[in-house]
């Protein structure tokens, strides 16, 4: 039986992890929507570079210039973006481990 004048750390350790677990969840949903954002955005570039690619082939160089370096620009970003969802989740991997 607990003593009414004494804190119960079990209820406040079982908040703190269910606190945690909340955190986690939500760090894992923004990688997840970080991730398949740019999985989206990278698909788009692609399309853009590959018909500024046709373009070049079909002899309107500016056009098609224009297009490959508008399209395959955000690529970058777009990778950049992927891998920080991926080292978010790499991270709470490291700190579920560390728990």
């Amino acid at each position: 039986m607990a003593n009414r004048y004494l804190p119960d750390f079990n209820a406040h350790n079982h908040s703190h992890l269910v606190m945690e677990a909340e955190i986690a969840q939500e760090r894992i949903r923004q990688a997840r929507y970080s991730f398949n954002l740019a999985l989206a955005m990278t698909a788009v570039c692609a399309a853009i570079g590959l018909t500024g690619a046709g373009l070049l082939v079909a002899g309107k160089v500016p056009e098609g210039m224009i297009a490959t370096t508008g399209g395959m620009s955000p690529v970058i970003l777009c990778v950049k973006f992927a891998r920080e969802a991926n080292d978010r989740l790499d991270k709470i991997v490291k700190e579920l481990k560390d728990d």
